[in-house]
């Protein structure tokens, strides 16, 4: 367990909670490019916490998880609402950044 990592995590979760917590008022990125951001946000949050916590499986449903409560808790904020597609791009992004942080990781058998 890397506790800077597991950090740069709860950090990220606080901005994101932030972020979706203001009104939107026209606001924000236009579709598709939503997406885009949605899938860097959760691919970043899934790399801190592999990182962290040095196992996939926790790290993408930890990841995962946040995506969804972060979607339900924007569903109840004025001029936003929860969106299918934006809690498949939060899946993928965790998917892909809990999977792609293992590359720098050492394998299972050289660790001490």
């Amino acid at each position: 367990m890397r506790p800077l990592f597991l950090l740069l995590a709860l950090g990220e979760m606080g901005l994101l909670f932030w972020l979706s917590s203001q009104p939107a008022a026209g606001a924000g990125l236009p579709h598709p490019w939503d997406k885009g951001a949605h899938f860097l946000a959760y691919a970043l949050l899934g790399l801190f916490l592999r990182l962290g916590l040095g196992r996939f499986g926790p790290a993408f449903l930890g990841a995962f998880l946040y995506g969804l409560l972060d979607e339900w808790h924007q569903s109840f904020v004025p001029g936003r609402e929860a969106f299918g597609l934006d809690l498949v791009a939060d899946f993928l992004g965790a998917y892909v950044g809990a999977r792609g942080a293992g590359r720098w990781e050492a394998p299972e058998a050289s660790r001490p």
